[in-house]
């Protein structure tokens, strides 16, 4: 089993190629998973900031229903936001 491996790493290793699609797929997932952490963080910032006056123990009931709302407001501006700024590229990307 150990030969295997490292004769299959050695192999792709030592051919000096690197599987650029494979890397552009990770880097991808990253920068989305990035792209993921930051809206969160912003969205939870914002509601947060927003909808809790003094912070305690707990949420009481419409400190929960600010949040709620607060946050589907956020993620529909932002994928608004996404649809046309992805519509412009696509455009731009037709023009060249």
């Amino acid at each position: 089993m150990m030969d295997n491996f490292t004769t299959d790493y050695s192999g792709a290793g030592g051919s000096g190629k690197m599987d650029t699609g494979s890397i552009m797929e990770q880097v991808k997932v990253q920068i989305a998973v990035a792209n993921a952490q930051e809206l969160l963080q912003r969205m939870t910032d914002k509601c947060f900031k927003k909808c809790v006056g003094k912070p305690g123990s707990s949420l009481d009931n419409s400190e929960q229903k600010c949040i709620a709302m607060c946050m589907d407001r956020y993620m529909d501006a932002w994928n608004t936001v996404s649809r046309t700024y992805n519509s412009r590229l696509q455009r731009e990307r037709a023009r060249l």
